[in-house]
């Protein structure tokens, strides 16, 4: 005859053989009860969030500079002179130095020139500017102006 057999459904559970079988995963796998998991989300989210606001204030900054400058014309007055109109434009009361090139046919810088805008003049103006030139130019170039906070030549 056959022995009679107990389910194991039927067999009460008691608490430390529920907590055993995780704790020997946890052990053997080496798991921890905690997962680090939105730890290391709320990083990222913040080196994200520090990246962007990084990228957005470096276009306003470059987008907004405070002087611009354009070449609106320019004229070959004589083999050692030529004439310039440029348009400067600042966005705060601040002193300015803009400069301006003639070259010849190959190129070469023949005559340059640094002109000071003061402070105190109008933001948006309009300035002549007269070249002395080595020997006979054929254009006039606008390199740019800059302030004290700006080094770049716009």
């Amino acid at each position: 005859m056959r022995k009679p057999t107990t389910d194991p459904l039927d067999t009460p559970v008691t608490e430390s053989s529920a907590a055993t079988p995780a704790s020997d995963l946890n052990a053997r796998y080496g798991r921890g009860g905690r997962s680090r998991r939105p730890l290391l989300i709320g990083a990222v989210a913040v080196v994200v969030l520090a990246g962007l606001t990084w990228l957005i204030w470096v276009a306003w900054v470059q987008s907004n500079p405070p002087v611009t400058s354009q070449l609106q014309g320019f004229e070959i007055v004589s083999p050692t002179s030529a004439k310039a109109t440029l348009k400067v434009d600042r966005s705060k009361s601040v002193e300015a130095n803009c400069r301006v090139q003639a070259k010849s046919a190959d190129f070469s810088i023949v005559g340059e020139v640094t002109v000071t805008v003061p402070a105190g003049s109008p933001r948006h103006q309009t300035l002549p500017v007269t070249l002395t030139t080595q020997r006979s130019a054929t254009s006039v170039v606008l390199v740019g102006c800059t302030t004290a906070d700006q080094h770049r030549p716009r």
